[in-house]
């Protein structure tokens, strides 16, 4: 049986086939729309994590330094049992972790001149912190080193070759000077007898940077500060800080008790403390913008050693500190005594401070 097709019919199918053609074509151009919105986002979300991560500055300790070091903490096993086959193909470590954290004005440029920084050529470590992390890492210890500390400096391999002389009597921030973080690591390897399994340091514009992207912070001061040298005059009482206004914190030391180093580090575990609460009340995970310039400000200042010199590595370092909250976080100060050899100056006071290095070993 054949069917007939009349001039209406025909229009009809037209009108039909061209609605289907227009509807196709609406269709695939959202459809490579979509695609290429995707790919964009893939490329961009590529350029991101290209950036950040070439952003790090590292140096290779480990190469640097050798054996000629004190032993690695004990691993602890991971556990298995129920667990999936890809979540035991990348578990997160659990185990003790030792990281020296230096602030430090050792890099050139405008911003860091504007707040105070010195030049490449006189690099110096104004903060220097043992973070020990516990197994399991759910609590934390901050240990500060004044740096008008008096140790024995020992000698250092320096990049250009040959090494440094031992110092005896040195400032312990001179190490940082002479042979930079390598130097920097193998000091505190020395006067703790505890191995440094990372090192991160930031600078004074990074550092402001990233107080500004979480949208400052806020702390109490007991007593009024007023520092004509860090220009920071506050009374006491609770402040939001700017970035600016956190690093004159960080780095004041004139205006508050004797005008030593020692009152400069209660100011300093005070300004950690109310970070880490910044940063656990800031939800960065549900504002990709403020993520990405928290990690912008912190990935452009940041100099580690290999083994955290990516974005992946820091990621899963920090995935690893999830359960850590500020309130596990112990800060202590390494205990010192006037140095009998300079009253501006302290060392180490014994038997006290060998008991609390080799409880984090």
């Amino acid at each position: 049986m054949f069917l007939s097709v009349t001039g209406d019919d025909k229009d009809q199918n037209g009108d039909a086939g061209r609605r289907g053609g227009r509807r196709s074509t609406i269709l695939k151009a959202a459809g490579l729309t979509l695609a290429g919105a995707l790919v964009l986002g893939a490329a961009t979300a590529g350029w991101a994590y290209w950036h950040l991560s070439s952003n790090i500055k590292s140096v290779d300790i480990n190469s640097a330094l050798g054996d000629d070091r004190p032993a690695k903490s004990v691993t602890t096993p991971t556990p298995t049992g129920s667990a999936s086959p890809s979540a035991a193909a990348s578990p997160l470590p659990t185990e003790a972790l030792n990281i020296l954290v230096l602030g430090s004005d050792s890099r050139s440029g405008e911003e860091n001149q504007e707040l105070g920084g010195g030049s490449s050529s006189g690099a110096r470590s104004d903060t220097a912190m043992v973070v020990h992390i516990d197994a399991g890492r759910t609590t934390a210890t901050v240990v500060s080193i004044p740096r008008d500390t008096l140790v024995t400096r020992p000698s250092c391999p320096l990049s250009s070759g040959g090494s440094t002389a031992v110092a005896y009597g040195a400032m312990f921030n001179s190490a940082y000077s002479v042979g930079g973080p390598v130097c920097a690591v193998k000091t505190v390897e020395s006067i703790t007898g505890v191995r440094m399994d990372h090192y991160i340091e930031i600078d004074f514009s990074g550092f402001a940077k990233l107080v500004n992207a979480l949208g400052g912070v806020t702390l109490t001061t007991d007593e009024d500060i007023d520092d004509d040298h860090s220009h920071l005059h506050l009374k006491a009482g609770t402040h939001h800080l700017n970035g600016k206004q956190a690093l004159a914190l960080a780095r004041t030391r004139h205006g508050i008790g004797d005008g030593s180093d020692l009152g400069r580090i209660g100011l300093q575990q005070k300004l950690v403390k109310a970070l880490l609460e910044q940063i656990a009340s800031t939800d960065l995970l549900t504002d990709p913008a403020k993520l990405y310039e928290v990690a912008d400000a912190v990935t452009g200042s940041l100099t580690t050693d290999t083994g955290l010199d990516s974005l992946g590595e820091l990621r899963n370092l920090g995935a690893s500190l999830k359960a850590l909250s500020a309130d596990s976080v112990k800060t202590v100060m390494m205990p010192v005594v006037t140095a009998p050899s300079d009253p501006n100056r302290v060392v180490a006071q014994e038997p006290a401070a060998s008991k609390l290095w080799a409880s984090l070993r």
